[in-house]
């Protein structure tokens, strides 16, 4: 059972990653390892983490929808084939090398970062329009191969999403951030859903989370669309920092989450 210190401990990280989660992606190397830290086992703590976050990701993409961020020629069907991509993750996970996809992580985090850093002007500018066609095409191969990821281990898609809108398609940060809100969300629900079926949701525990990640990506979803891209840019370095820190220490077997 949750006690007081549960709550005091998964609370304020949990609003924490939601506020990283709306501008950069990447919350769940935050708030996964929070409830780890409050004692809850792992696959309680995978699920009911997919809870809050799929809320606190439908504030997020709510307010970037308002806004006008989101180019939904991209978003939708990004978000179709995130979901089935999010489905197939989960369902392979128990038979894929999940450790042959943490080393390419851990070997592709330092080079995104080196990009980000000497591409000054990277995702701050939209560049010339795609043809319709392409702009499906590569949204749909966006979802379904960032969506496998997440359903198969999952810190960093909002991330690396966000990138791919922006190096693959061409949109500014902005833009890419609103259109990744959007494949996350469902990629959340899809892989909720297959926590629910096999019973390993904490509600009692979920629920306050729901508020305080909801919070988190109000706040944060407003900080980046004022700011712009140039802000999005410089939390996006902090959380591949992360993600990389994360996944050395696991890959090294000094954590397990």
């Amino acid at each position: 059972m949750p006690t007081v210190w549960t709550f005091l401990i998964v609370c304020p990280l949990v609003f924490i990653a939601g506020f990283v989660d709306s501008v950069a992606g990447g919350g769940g190397v935050i708030s996964l390892p929070a409830y780890l830290l409050a004692g809850i086992p792992m696959h309680l703590a995978a699920g009911t983490n997919k809870l809050a976050n799929g809320c606190g990701t439908a504030i997020s993409a709510y307010r970037y929808a308002r806004s006008g961020k989101v180019v939904w020629l991209a978003a939708i069907p990004a978000a179709i084939f995130s979901t089935i991509g999010s489905f197939l993750g989960t369902e392979l996970a128990v038979y894929l090398p999940a450790r042959v996809l943490e080393i390419i992580v851990i070997a592709a985090l330092p080079l995104v970062a080196l990009i980000l850093f000497f591409a000054k002007g990277f995702g701050e500018e939209e560049k010339p329009p795609k043809p319709r066609n392409s702009v499906i095409v590569l949204a749909s191969l966006i979802g379904l191969a960032i969506g496998f990821y997440d359903g198969l281990i999952g810190p960093g898609t909002g991330t690396f999403l966000t990138l791919a809108f922006s190096a693959l398609i061409g949109f500014s940060l902005l833009r890419s951030a609103g259109c990744a809100r959007m494949a996350n969300l469902a990629s959340n629900i899809a892989s909720l859903v297959v926590y629910i079926l096999h019973d390993n949701v904490l509600f009692s525990v979920g629920i306050p989370a729901i508020a305080c990640s909801m919070l988190g990506n109000y706040f944060g979803s407003k900080y980046a669309i004022k700011g712009g891209s140039s802000k999005i840019r410089f939390v996006m370095f902090l959380v591949l920092g992360l993600l990389f820190i994360r996944f050395a220490l696991k890959f090294f077997k000094i954590i397990d989450f």
